[in-house]
Formats: structure tokens, C-alpha cells, sequence
């Protein structure tokens, strides 16, 4: 199974917005290397849960996919943000994976994530990254909740 790190604004859709909604597309990507990272996506493959633009921000949880890429349903939609009038539906442009809660974590933050020496390749400390979906390596993965399993020890 593969790992990735799914980003979202907490005030838009945080991770305790997913363990109310149990399941959601996660909708509204517009980057194509993002994308296809989404079209990659397999059910049972884990996410870490991101809050980006956050103060400060880090690490909330683990997602699960549960469905893979399909049609973001969005891009179709005249009164979403994110409808793409150029899209078109016999070769939609935008998908979407449906994710799922696994499970909480202690709260990591960008800056305890910089100094976990495993993260020094990550693409999520890399200089101008601002994609919202990356993969991570098992090892970037497993150092990540290890970090915040650690909190949850000395919490």
C-alpha cells in the first residue's frame, strides 16, 4: 500500500470535519502533478491529514482511501468553486479519491517535522512546494507517526 500527505486548510475541511463526514471526496485539486499523484491513489493506501495554512501548521491524523480516482464532480458544477468551464465530461480533467478517517493524532507541526532527520528528502519541506497531495515513503510515513505517537506518550 502506498503513503501520501493530504493538505487542507483546517477552517475549510480539517480532519475533524472528515470524522464527522466519515467518508468525502476530496474534492477541488487544480494542479496536474497533484492529480495524477490522486490518479496513483488506491483503496487502502493511507494519508497523512495535513492542516496547511494553519498557525501553525502540522500534522492532525491519518486518512485511508477507500475509493480511487474517479470524476471530481465539481469541476461540472457552474456554482462550485471549483468548476472548470474547459472541463469536459466524455474527458473530465479533474479527479477526485474518497477518503475516510483512521485514526487522530497528537498534533505535529511543521517545524517539529523539520527536525525528524527521516524528513530531510520530503517533499512536504521541500522550498516551494505547495502541492497538496505528495507521496511519502513508508520511512517518511512511519517517522511521521512515530513522532506524533511519541506526543501522545509524554501527553
Amino acid at each position: 500500500m502506498a503513503k501520501w500527505l493530504l493538505k487542507s486548510e483546517p477552517d475549510v475541511f480539517g480532519y475533524d470535519d472528515l470524522v464527522a463526514a466519515k467518508r468525502e471526496g476530496w474534492d477541488g485539486v487544480r494542479n496536474y502533478q497533484a492529480r495524477n499523484f490522486m490518479r496513483e491513489m488506491k483503496r487502502g493506501d493511507r494519508a497523512i491529514f495535513y492542516h496547511s495554512n494553519a498557525k501553525p501548521p502540522g500534522v492532525a491524523g491519518i486518512a485511508k482511501i477507500v475509493k480511487g480516482a474517479e470524476p471530481d464532480p465539481t469541476q461540472f458544477d457552474p456554482d462550485s468553486n471549483y468548476y472548470d468551464p474547459d472541463s469536459d465530461r466524455d474527458d473530465p480533467r479533474w479527479d477526485w479519491v474518497t477518503v475516510a478517517p483512521d485514526r487522530p493524532l497528537p498534533f505535529v507541526s511543521l517545524d517539529e517535522l523539520k527536525a525528524i532527520p527521516e524528513l530531510t528528502e520530503c517533499r512536504l519541506l521541500a522550498r516551494g512546494n505547495r502541492l497538496s497531495v505528495i507521496p511519502l515513503t513508508d520511512d517518511e510515513f512511519d517517522a511521521i507517526v512515530a513522532a506524533a505517537e511519541a506526543k501522545r506518550g509524554n501527553g
